[in-house]
């Protein structure tokens, strides 16, 4: 299998939040990091060609890789699509439709800690116009493998829903909040008409990985430029598919046994 970096970024900003800090990068190191990119001979494609590869379409070109980023903060707008335009290169955006500023009922604190700064529909729109791919990253940001079914598909389908209506047009990408999924949840995501969700999993992606737990790579605020510089060339990290561990099995029922419990686990405080 040929290694395939799908990395995953947050925010991009020079003052984040404290609660988002330890996920942020700084613009300068971002900027860094797609030079870092470039020099390596690295080819950005846009995420479907990924999946149309993982679904047994038209193979990937040599040395490809993908850029993603969750949840909508209001910086990828000001700070990341220019660095982007600059160097001609494709992203998807997984929105989280209830933290959208300007929405109907919307009230800044009710998803992500007060102080952080969001994209606005305004703006979502323009990104959409833009040529940048928005995907779906449920309406609450929740924990999606310790809900009950009901609450699963409302998340899942209801933000998609949001954001057809909001672009006027079909979305198909869809990333898990924190990156926790089940088989019971990637199956809500596939009846809901997602055709490939991203995952987290701390590894390289390839064109045998599952369009529906694609593997990524965390980009955080402490990834040095060697860590980096390597998984550029395909190493320091596993390629997946490879099959759920049983630590994460064990995590998963840790964080269910306490949200029946209503003490729920905070995955961001």
């Amino acid at each position: 299998m040929t290694a395939v970096p799908v990395f995953l970024y947050h925010s991009v900003s020079p003052d984040p939040p404290s609660w988002i800090a330890p996920f942020t990068v700084r613009p300068g190191r971002f900027a860094e990091q797609l030079e870092t990119i470039a020099d390596s001979g690295l080819r950005i494609v846009p995420l479907r060609r990924l999946v149309a590869a993982q679904r047994g379409g038209p193979p990937l070109p040599d040395r490809s890789a993908v850029l993603t980023f969750d949840d909508g903060f209001a910086d990828f707008h000001s700070t990341v699509l220019p660095l982007l335009a600059f160097h001609g290169l494709p992203a998807t955006l997984y929105v989280t439709t209830g933290a959208l500023r300007g929405r109907p009922g919307w009230t800044a604190g009710t998803v992500f800690p007060p102080g952080s700064r969001m994209l606005s529909l305004r703006q979502l729109v323009e990104l959409d116009g833009y040529g940048v791919e928005i995907g779906g990253h449920t309406r609450t940001h929740p924990q999606l493998d310790t809900l009950p079914a009901d609450r699963v598909r409302d998340e899942v389908a209801g933000c998609g829903r949001e954001l057809e209506d909001l672009l006027g047009h079909r979305v198909v990408s869809f990333a898990y909040p924190h990156g926790y999924s089940s088989p019971a949840v990637r199956e809500q995501v596939r009846t809901a008409g997602w055709s490939s969700a991203t995952a987290v999993r701390d590894a390289f992606s390839s064109a045998d990985d599952e369009p529906l737990r694609i593997a990524r790579l965390m980009v955080r605020a402490d990834t040095d430029r060697d860590t980096f510089r390597r998984w550029t060339t395909g190493s320091a990290a596993p390629v997946a598919p490879f099959p759920e561990g049983a630590r994460t099995r064990g995590w998963r029922a840790y964080r269910r046994m306490r949200a029946r419990l209503n003490v729920p686990y905070r995955a961001v405080s």
